[in-house]
């Protein structure tokens, strides 16, 4: 097991390409651009041209950034693409709504393969990035999901973790500029929603993400707790370190939160979807107890902006939105 890298900015080590000596050229090559990531390094020659990104958290920071012509295949998908990159999405050939195949991943012929979870660089997701990095392909692993989702962490994840993967993958595909413009704009988006709310410190949020049976609640490492510390509110499993224990009903009744924020998962499992998490809080003899249930605080939230992704500056703004709401009831 890996520990995930400290946030000391980025690491780069950069060194100039040497030009073939046949003729001289005014032009200098692509700088060499290798930085530690995870529990391994990305290195590459040059700016990728056939880049495939595994999951949507990873696609949409490329898409944002302008690389939809470095692109050459998306997959694992879990939620529509955000609508103000639905036109740049749509250039990008689609691999798979679920995990890929190692072989059609490889048939793209790619020259890096990014993705956002720990657990699609294994056997049972994708591939590992040992076998990847035989065939000579270089990988990258999202910073703020070094380890499995299940795993507790030492330390939270922050805003910062998210800044720092895009500039890192703006920094691969040599296109920096963009990526300090995006990280302002995310800066800027953040401190507009701090100035939408100003609810009691004592206010408890908790996120329900999946499951009626032993549900999965945020704990205090991962997306929801990077919204509730931006906007000076409580986590309700503040107490737990990992991103998404399973807790029980009992506990959530004796924690009593003020606002309950509900997974609207588009995958159909039991207790995904938000009507369903609805209809279990609306009939359940105990649950339906709670003042936050009887009250109707509560708000739906897509996985993606649950999950530590550039959509948590959209679970934020959306958040003290609602925060702000109950304000003023």
């Amino acid at each position: 097991m890996f520990r995930r890298w400290k946030r000391t900015g980025l690491t780069l080590l950069c060194a100039t390409a040497i030009t073939a000596c046949s003729a001289p050229s005014t032009e200098s090559a692509p700088p060499r651009v290798s930085l530690p990531n995870c529990d391994g390094q990305v290195s590459v020659a040059e700016p990728p041209r056939r880049a495939v990104s595994l999951n949507q958290s990873t696609t949409e920071i490329m898409l944002a950034l302008g690389l939809a012509d470095r692109m050459v295949g998306t997959a694992t998908w879990t939620d529509p693409v955000d609508p103000a990159l639905a036109a740049e999405n749509v250039r990008v050939p689609r691999l798979s709504n679920n995990n890929p195949s190692f072989e059609s991943v490889l048939a793209t012929e790619p020259d890096l393969v990014l993705g956002a979870y720990q657990a699609v660089f294994t056997d049972e997701g994708v591939a590992s990035r040992e076998r990847f990095g035989e065939l000579g392909v270089p990988t990258y692993l999202s910073p703020s999901n070094c380890m499995p989702e299940e795993a507790p962490l030492a330390e939270p994840v922050e805003l910062d973790d998210i800044y720092r993967e895009v500039h890192e993958i703006a920094m691969i595909f040599d296109v920096p500029q963009r990526g300090e413009a995006l990280v302002s704009e995310l800066r800027q988006r953040v401190e507009a929603a701090r100035r939408k709310a100003t609810p009691s410190q004592d206010t408890s949020v908790l996120f329900w993400f999946a499951r009626t049976e032993s549900p999965y609640m945020a704990g205090s490492t991962g997306s929801p707790a990077i919204m509730t510390r931006t906007l000076g509110v409580r986590n309700a499993y503040d107490d737990v370190r990992s991103m998404w224990p399973q807790v029980s009903w009992e506990d959530v009744l004796a924690r009593d939160p003020d606002l309950l924020v509900l997974g609207d998962l588009t995958r159909d499992g039991e207790g995904d979807s938000l009507a369903a998490k609805q209809q279990f809080l609306r009939t359940d003899p105990a649950v339906s107890r709670l003042p936050a249930v009887a009250e109707g605080r509560w708000m739906g939230m897509t996985g993606t902006e649950m999950n530590v992704s550039m959509r948590t500056i959209t679970g934020i703004e959306r958040l003290a939105d609602r925060l702000a709401e109950l304000e003023r009831r």
